[in-house]
């Protein structure tokens, strides 16, 4: 019986002296501790002292303002990420970067609580990262330092708070699956260089949106609908969570695609995920995995963004399938 590899052992295999690794599996290994922490205030919800009833911010019985699990999580990972080489924090809860240590060779972007909006459903939420170097003397402000296309990532991934604490992760050389292990407390290698399949018959859109979509997206479902009988050949399923890191690592799991485009709802003409806190460590993670991700023209790994916040349409999984939707733009 073989022995499962912790992802202590992982990081220290994979960074050797190397001291631009080290510097990356200190700060991996800290966000992976904040998870634990912040999958445990997820277990408890609303039984926990001084957190919201799950969804909004209200005041407490003595008239103070509870915080919502977002927030929570933010400080979590901020406080795990302080003695590490990160110089700064991006962070989709907050308007500007957060210092950290000045020293830092590192710059995190995270999505503190992906789904969150869904988790008075008990659905599967979690946390998404994306590490890029760092050098004062590079950038003239801060913010230059995570306005790069993705291609600059040395390290992504994604943490998924459900029936088991799961990080989806890659440093560049493959993507690999850890599972938190209850009874050891540590994270241990279940899934080594994951391949999403290139081919697949399931796609995962809110569908219920088809009318304010663009008329290629709108074909490309229609003809997804039409089964063997249309143009595309084959039947498709559907599959649709809400909360994008429990439909990415079904799509890990066993391929698919997921589609979140932009329409014409006032706030939506630009898509509605984050560039630079979701897209990227996606797309990363994906092609990775050797799947595909794109805007629907662009490959994102490609793109520079324009604001730290800045939104965009996404389409990642299967390679053939991502390559098809492409077509229709």
């Amino acid at each position: 019986m073989s022995v499962a590899v912790s992802l202590k052992t992982y990081l220290a295999d994979w960074a050797g002296s190397d001291a631009s690794r080290q510097a990356v599996a200190a700060t991996v290994t800290a966000i992976a501790e904040a998870g634990l922490g912040i999958a445990d205030l997820v277990a408890r919800g609303p039984l926990e002292e001084g957190l919201a009833n799950i969804r909004g911010i209200d005041p407490n019985a003595g008239g103070d303002a509870q915080k919502e699990l977002d927030v929570v999580a933010e400080e979590l990972i901020r406080e795990k990420l302080l003695p590490t080489p990160t110089a700064f924090l991006a962070s989709e809860e907050s308007e500007e970067l957060i210092p950290l240590n000045p020293e830092g060779r590192l710059v995190v972007a995270v999505d503190p609580l992906d789904g969150s909006s869904n988790i008075d459903t008990n659905v599967s939420v979690g946390t998404i990262y994306s590490i890029m170097p760092y050098d004062a003397a590079a950038f003239a402000k801060p913010e230059d330092a995570v306005m790069r296309p993705g291609s600059a990532q040395v390290a992504a991934g994604f943490l998924a708070y459900g029936p088991a604490t799961i990080l989806v992760a890659t440093f560049g050389e493959g993507t690999q699956v850890f599972v938190h292990d209850r009874r050891t407390g540590e994270f241990l290698l279940a899934r080594s260089d994951v391949e999403i399949p290139a081919e697949t018959k399931e796609y995962g859109i809110n569908q219920s949106n088809v009318r304010h979509w663009d008329a290629p997206m709108q074909r490309y479902l229609a003809d997804c609908l039409a089964g063997k009988e249309g143009p595309r050949g084959k039947d498709f399923n559907m599959r649709w969570v809400g909360s994008m890191v429990a439909d990415a690592f079904r799509i890990f799991t066993r391929g698919g695609v997921y589609v979140y485009p932009r329409d014409k709802r006032k706030g939506y003409d630009n898509g509605r995920l984050r560039l630079i806190y979701e897209a990227f460590p996606l797309a990363f993670l994906v092609e990775q995995a050797k799947g595909g991700a794109t805007d629907g023209t662009t490959r994102i790994l490609d793109i520079t963004p324009h604001h730290i916040h800045q939104r965009i349409p996404l389409v990642f999984g299967s390679k053939a399938e991502v390559d098809a939707i492409a077509s229709y733009y």
